[in-house]
């Protein structure tokens, strides 16, 4: 319960005479504390509340710009922001514009719209290419901190490795709210950890705090964890895809995503299928066999599941790609395909976080190899051509493999909501693009007048 902006909206809707007692129950739903200093509390967020509201009759102009924000007149959920389709795409794309607008070097930058960011530095004269990453905590994992950790240390590293990096630190950053117990943050940190031990990557550094201080009532967790990763060559990237390679996907069997789905339906066995590091195996198998620099492009199949992965490859590159729907189903854990079966949900709209590896047929051959020697299942699903578009072979014949407005719906909330393109998405967009130039803007001139200091 985020009091602060329950008590904003009300002020801004000439409520205040109801905003104290409503504000008092509210704080009382949450906190056993006595009626009268839940009621000092009202008193005092609606009295910082109204300060900040005084901003607009500054006269200092700048300092109002500084402290407001472009308003889109967007919501993050109606743009589907965080669900893996269309639309998070489009923001996604917009962040990158922001970033590319510093106009400061990395050899890979958000623009890229890849797993990972590189930089290039040089160390006893030879080159040396730095990935990071981070990743979020899945939403619906708060209430199971161990898991949240597990699966998000794990995708952090996951997206350094298909960088071509050798994975050698982490980070992670929690946030608990004020009323939720410490013991989740000891939970959660144990699951990080649990990932350091199996990969021998250590846990570096961190910071903990509470979710909104004292604004956010309620126990909600949100967390992200970091990666680091070096490497002597240049970065697989998704760009380096060309026209005649193969596609190579390894099993997969869920993370984040595929737990969540499994605890929310009751299928908790389940759970236990996702709870393995057979990705970074993958990854170190064919970094230790020094294929890396040949293979032209790696990623994981997360993002909006492989018609998310699919649609972004095809974007950077402009290219074409093809893929078999049979292959792929067959590169699904048994236990993780039959549960999505169950619950008609797209396995190729989800994230079942397999590995999937775009190389020469030789290189392929290789990769094959060393691969399944470290004990993980591998095929041939596709290959890349010159049509522009990414394609799926059906039983029904061939369909354009398109990401949805939001991944597939894995939850029973996630149905309710949908994932229909709204009618009016191109206005959202605009509005959303506006906004973005706006905050290019007001960074340009802060910049400027910071300078001028």
């Amino acid at each position: 319960m985020d009091i602060e902006g329950f008590t904003r909206q009300a002020l801004e809707e000439n409520q205040e005479k109801l905003i104290q007692e409503r504000l008092q129950e509210k704080i009382l739903e949450y906190k056993n504390i006595n009626p009268e200093r839940a009621s000092d509390m009202a008193l005092a967020v609606i009295e910082e509340v109204k300060s900040t509201l005084k901003i607009r009759d500054h006269p200092d102009k700048d300092l109002q710009e500084l402290i407001s924000y472009p308003a889109a007149g967007v919501a993050m959920g109606e743009m589907g922001v965080g669900s893996r389709g269309e639309g998070d795409f489009f923001v996604h794309r917009r962040i990158a514009d922001i970033v590319k607008s510093t106009h400061t070097d990395a050899f890979i930058n958000p623009t890229a719209q890849d797993d990972g960011g590189v930089v290039q530095t040089r160390l006893d004269s030879e080159d040396v290419y730095i990935t990071t990453a981070v990743d979020g905590i899945h939403s619906r994992l708060s209430e199971y901190p161990f898991l949240g950790g597990f699966h998000v240390a794990r995708a952090a590293m996951r997206d350094v490795c298909v960088m071509g990096a050798d994975p050698v630190a982490l980070l992670s950053d929690l946030h608990l709210a004020d009323d939720g117990d410490v013991g989740k943050l000891f939970d959660y940190t144990a699951g990080v950890c649990a990932v350091s031990e199996l990969t021998k990557v250590p846990l570096v550094a961190g910071s903990t705090l509470r979710v909104g201080g004292d604004m956010v009532l309620g126990d909600r967790l949100v967390s992200a964890v970091g990666a680091v990763g070096i490497s002597a060559h240049p970065p697989t990237a998704r760009k380096e895809a060309q026209v005649g390679d193969v596609i190579l996907l390894t099993e997969g069997s869920g993370g984040g995503t595929i737990t969540t789905t499994a605890i929310y339906h009751g299928l908790f066995d389940v759970v236990w299928e996702t709870m393995d590091i057979s990705f970074i195996k993958a990854s170190e198998a064919i970094l230790k066999a020094g294929l890396l620099p040949k293979v032209h492009a790696m990623t994981d199949v997360t993002n909006g599941g492989l018609r998310g992965d699919a649609h972004e490859i095809s974007q950077t590159t402009g290219l074409g790609l093809e893929f078999h729907e049979d292959r792929i189903r067959g590169l699904v854990n048994p236990k993780v395909l039959e549960m999505l079966e169950m619950l008609d949900i797209d396995p190729l709209g989800v994230s079942v976080d397999s590995l999937m590896i775009i190389a020469t047929d030789e290189v392929a051959q290789e990769v094959e190899e060393v691969v399944k020697k470290a004990g993980v299942k591998i095929a041939r699903i596709g290959s890349v051509d010159h049509t522009g578009v990414p394609r799926l072979q059906t039983p029904n014949g061939e369909v354009e493999l398109r990401p949805l407005f939001r991944e597939a719906a894995y939850t029973k909330i996630k149905k309710v909501v949908g994932d229909v393109q709204p009618e009016d998405f191109q206005k959202m967009k605009e509005n959303v693009e506006k906004a973005a130039l706006e905050a290019i803007e007001k960074k340009d001139k802060i910049v400027d007048l910071v300078r001028k200091k």
